[in-house]
């Protein structure tokens, strides 16, 4: 059995499901070793509203994890997310003590940046640095060990309500479990799906979940813009069972097995066979007309990210384009339909840089799942670095005693 500190656990809360993933720490990387999945109707547009139904569904995920994994689960990295997620820009700036930047210096400046007035009923879920700034020298990314005088930091803070925050932990905490950090859903989708060149030229990421699609922006390898739009996955399944008259649990399956986002690419003479309500018999419909449902709500989804990219000023920016993940981007035709609303480049995005289980968990469904874990295996690591940096400046600033005593 692994050790306890070398699996991390990736737990996504999601609006339609709940997916538990087991990542190991191996020295070649990340390896999934266990999966869980369950449906979930306890959230709504990504916020808690039945504890007692969210609770259920992530014991049942976690304990199909567990078995699959063989390992006991007490510690997960959950994601959150929500049309209450609120994000900012802000600066600090501080006094570098030795002439020389050291942790210390980098902790304070982010500190500084942080001391912001937000409103008591929100948190900060995350502060990323954008770019850091020496002696007003711009543009810089990594300022350990660098000399100066004074230190700026621009960074990218990120947060949430605080009575939804709290929900996802009790939803957690009746579960037995500990959450070592809650991280905002499509930042972890972002360490699945994106390559290093894709952030640094520009690139926006679009995840489409069961209640909200959420829309993240990089650039020069830093998450520069975070929003939620009020749309998803769900409404595509809602205007399915309406349309073709038909139960949800069927709307998602047909929406899954035969959805195209792109009238164009289908012919005419497909069919699908389509069950009714009430016990009446199925009826055999067109694949055209599915479609013909399915188009016009992807067009005003893509329409609003477009309108929203637009008025930040942010559609020029991104030369990489935008990758698109979450459940709903499975449908035939809809990156080409996306490429012709946004006029960039736009590509599926699946979970990549994990071993043990890939193939299982290769599917936009499972991108924030993975993206969590492998947040996990990046903090750990780098709390790692972090001890073994103050370590050294500790040994450093004894030698130095020493030769001055001795």
């Amino acid at each position: 059995m692994a050790k306890r500190e070398e699996i991390i656990v990736g737990l996504d809360i999601g609006t339609t499901k709940v997916a538990c993933l087991v990542g190991e720490v191996t020295d070649d990387g990340v390896d999934i070793i266990g999966v869980g999945t369950q449906p979930c109707s306890g959230l709504k547009k990504g916020v808690v509203v039945n504890i007692d139904s969210t609770v259920a569904a992530i014991a049942k995920a976690v304990e199909e994890a567990e078995h699959m994994a063989g390992v006991e689960i007490t510690q997960v990295y959950a994601g959150i997310a929500g049309s209450h997620i609120k994000a900012f820009h802000s600066e600090g700036v501080v006094a570098i003590r030795d002439r020389e930047v050291r942790p210390d210096d980098i902790e304070r400046v982010i500190e500084a940046a942080k001391a912001v007035s937000i409103p008591q009923d929100r948190e900060i879920l995350h502060v990323v640095p954008r770019e850091y700034s020496i002696d007003q020298q711009d543009g810089i990314k990594e300022p350990l060990g660098m000399a100066g005088v004074r230190l700026e930091a621009r960074v990218h803070i990120v947060t949430a309500a605080s009575a939804s925050a709290q929900n996802i932990i009790k939803c957690c905490t009746r579960c037995n479990l500990e959450v070592q950090d809650l991280v905002l859903e499509p930042y972890a989708t972002a360490e699945s799906v994106l390559h290093a060149d894709e952030k640094e030229l520009g690139v926006a990421l679009l995840d489409i979940g069961g209640g909200t699609s959420d829309l993240v922006v990089f650039s020069e390898g830093s998450l520069v813009h975070t929003i939620v739009l009020p749309v998803g996955g769900h409404q595509l399944t809602n205007d399915i069972a309406v349309g073709l008259r038909t139960p949800m649990t069927e709307a998602e399956r047909i929406k899954h097995r035969y959805g195209c986002a792109m009238t164009s690419l289908i012919s005419e003479d497909e069919t699908i066979e389509v069950p009714s309500v009430g016990g009446r018999p199925p009826r055999v419909m067109k694949r055209t007309e599915l479609s013909d449902i399915l188009q016009p709500r992807v067009d005003e989804i893509f329409s609003l990210v477009r309108d929203e990219l637009e008025r930040c000023g942010l559609s020029d920016s991104l030369a990489s384009g935008m990758v698109v993940t979450g459940g709903s981007t499975i449908l035939q035709g809809l990156p080409e339909l996306a490429e012709e609303i946004l006029g960039m480049p736009v590509r599926r995005g699946v979970p990549q840089g994990v071993g043990g289980l890939a193939d299982v968990v290769k599917s936009p469904i499972y991108a924030t799942a993975v993206g969590l874990v492998l947040y996990g295996a990046r903090k750990q690591d780098g709390m790692l670095l972090t001890q073994n940096s103050e370590r050294r400046g500790m040994w450093r600033r004894m030698r130095n005693w020493f030769a001055e005593v001795f």
